[in-house]
């Protein structure tokens, strides 16, 4: 077995919409990279964290405690470095814990001769989503170790389906630099929803979903449609209606929020679409003078994997 590994471990959108909690997408080409070695001590010890000012307390990151769910799952007391270089801000929406929590129980299962499956890794990476969100949702680990597009049928108990991509969507993202905390993003949810709201959002769910398997783009964008998370967050996120109007005209197929935002994102079927779409966005954040970052990317097919 090597004594270190680097990796690659995409970012991700949770929700997709209509999906809260229980849909989320990989990125292609998009996300952060870790180094991890093992050490004799018996410790986790985060070296560095390059990009941002995160913590490096191994009790709170979000890839060292992911990891050390999985050693006390085959009890073992090997120690680990860690090495991070993150290039999307915290709090963006795109799933930057859960790149961390991912790649580094990915990390730490190669080098243990990988006692477990990417499937069975991902309840280890939600403990680390625990850590900074207070639930232990997988709506971002998932893709973010399988790749792809994943449906969360069941967390009690976890069973997670892979959905099938349209080969011509794309992903635009634009991402204003203000934070949204997921914490906060949470509390202001209404805890009851009346039942035909529900219903509107279960359909969309299943439209959104048969609309993946038959490569059906119409179907896809009719079923973008949030009616419960949607309508509450997007006072988080300033122009967001502006934004998306423009994107919507510009041929997008559907437009939500990111996560628990601040980030925006769109599909739109072909890169040419997409990029038309990207200007747009980042027109609207450049005429007030928000700083904005755009990304367009298709659906990773791939989840973490070494580099």
């Amino acid at each position: 077995m090597p004594e270190k590994i680097k990796v690659f471990s995409p970012a991700t959108v949770a929700n997709v919409g209509c999906g809260y909690d229980v849909l989320g997408f990989a990125l292609d080409g998009i996300g952060e990279e870790m180094e991890v070695s093992k050490r004799d001590d018996g410790q986790l010890v985060i070296d560095e964290i390059i990009g941002f000012d995160l913590p490096k307390d191994p009790l709170v990151n979000t890839a060292t405690v992911a990891a050390q769910a999985l050693l006390d799952a085959v009890g073992s007391t090997q120690g680990f470095s860690f090495s991070i270089k993150k290039t999307i801000n915290p709090g963006s929406g795109m799933g930057t814990s859960a790149s961390s929590s991912a790649g580094g129980v990915f990390a730490v299962n190669e080098l243990l001769g990988r006692p477990f499956t990417p499937s069975q890794l991902v309840e280890f990476a939600m403990e680390g989503e625990k850590a900074v969100s207070k639930k232990a949702h997988a709506d971002n680990v998932a893709p973010n170790l399988l790749g792809g597009f994943t449906l969360v049928r069941s967390y009690e108990p976890l069973d997670i389906l892979t959905l099938p991509v349209p080969e011509d969507l794309f992903v635009t993202i634009v991402h204003p630099q203000v934070e949204v905390k997921t914490t906060d993003a949470k509390k202001i949810l209404k805890k009851q929803v009346d039942l035909s709201v529900a219903v509107q959002q279960w359909g969309n769910v299943g439209g959104l979903v048969s609309g993946l398997y038959e490569s059906n783009y119409d179907l896809i964008g009719r079923s973008m449609v949030d009616v419960i998370v949607e309508p509450i967050r997007k006072i988080l996120i300033p122009l967001y209606d502006e934004v998306k109007s423009s994107a919507l005209l510009e041929g997008a197929l559907g437009c939500s929020i990111a996560g628990s935002g601040p980030s925006i994102f769109t599909f739109s079927k072909g890169e040419e679409t997409a990029l038309k779409i990207k200007n747009v966005m980042q027109a609207k954040y450049d005429e007030v003078g928000i700083l904005a970052y755009t990304y367009m990317s298709k659906i990773g097919k791939e989840g973490v994997r070494t580099i």
